[in-house]
């Protein structure tokens, strides 16, 4: 039993035994949890220049903002999200706009530091991701009326959230369970505050933001934020029927089906990022050079994960990666390459090819 709740003779009155989660620890879970654990291995030890950091920390701020509002109805694409992230100003909804500013803010704020996972980060979550869009006196204050959760795409009701009059009760005693959870691997607390927290409900709008922000938060404090690569939004936004429905499967109570989906999900983009990640420095000698004194620009980045991604480079290749500079431009970015040891060149004339050295 997830909750027992007794209501005494007063209205407003509950007696809330402790939160327990009811789930199995499946063979599903076991090989996802060990995914996770070896990916994220591989990707707190490789070796990374600054830049390639920077940019693969920029990939996943985008993604997050990007897919964690698309999910909940925001109409902008992901170009636009990078424009909104980067300052530009863009012809939107102005809602849209701000849920993207506002979402943005969010993912830095859980970034900054470690946080207490307690009633006052997630109502501060809560206040970012509704400022200017909800009434002020609604921000970061649970809920006071009784709400329904619906499917941003199809409008149904997708399940009714406890009363009001038990948000802070629930939202309490399930935090302190998280505070004293020592037990637990950090995967599958994940797994449990994400349902919780959506299944309480506590704000008027915006919980799924908020639910998967804390998430994050959680796997930030518990050493899980490899590096700052992943983002959990991208899987459920590319498949958001599975999501509802993995939300809507937790029955009598067990959050197995539920926490199967969370699992595997996570472990996708640990092993999306893994991927990426080796791809860059799978190479051992060129592993040594980066570790080292050698610093990239983005073009530079550019040419040597198109290098990675085709086997080699030619002149004819320029304009395709680099529509806006000369070509004369490209060949400095290139011979600069030459020169730190990185690429070599096979070749004279245009038809040269450049490689990784």
């Amino acid at each position: 039993m997830l909750y027992s709740i007794s209501r005494k003779n007063c209205d407003k009155c509950y007696n809330i035994d402790v939160y327990r989660p009811v789930y199995t620890i499946t063979n599903l879970m076991l090989r996802e949890v060990g995914n996770i654990d070896a990916a994220k291995a591989i990707i707190d030890a490789s070796p990374l220049l600054p830049a390639w950091e920077k940019r693969f920390q920029d990939d996943a701020l985008v993604r997050a903002v990007h897919h964690g509002t698309h999910l909940e109805g925001n109409e902008l694409n992901i170009a636009e999200a990078r424009r909104i992230i980067e300052g530009e100003q863009i012809a939107g909804r102005p809602r849209d706009v701000q849920e993207i500013i506002n979402y943005r803010n969010v993912i830095d704020y859980i970034g900054r530091e470690e946080q207490d996972l307690d009633e006052d980060l997630l109502k501060s979550l809560h206040k970012l991701t509704a400022e200017h869009i909800l009434e002020e006196d609604k921000t970061g204050v649970y809920r006071g009326s009784q709400v329904v959760v619906r499917n941003s795409y199809t409008g149904e009701v997708s399940f009714r959230p406890p009363p009001a009059v038990e948000v802070p009760y629930l939202t309490r005693e399930f935090l302190n369970w998280l505070k004293d959870e020592l037990k637990t691997h950090p995967i599958i607390k994940a797994g449990i505050v994400h349902f919780e927290l959506v299944r309480i409900h506590p704000f008027v709008d915006g919980n799924g933001r908020v639910a998967r922000a804390f998430t994050a938060a959680l796997l930030y404090k518990e050493h899980y934020d490899t590096r700052r690569f992943f983002s959990l939004e991208e899987h459920y936004d590319r498949d958001a029927a599975s999501y509802y429905k993995a939300l809507q499967s937790v029955t009598d109570s067990d959050l197995t089906p539920w926490l199967e989906y969370f699992v595997e999900g996570l472990a996708i983009e640990f092993m999306r990022v893994k991927q990426k990640v080796m791809k860059i420095s799978r190479d051992l000698k060129f592993q040594h050079v980066i570790g080292g004194q050698v610093y990239l620009g983005n073009r530079q980045i550019k040419v040597i994960e198109y290098i990675q991604e085709h086997g080699f480079m030619q002149n004819s290749a320029f304009k395709a990666i680099f529509p806006d500079i000369s070509d004369d431009t490209v060949l400095r970015e290139l011979k600069d390459l030459v020169t730190k040891g990185i690429i070599k060149k096979r070749g004279r004339t245009k038809a040269a090819r450049y490689v990784l050295a």
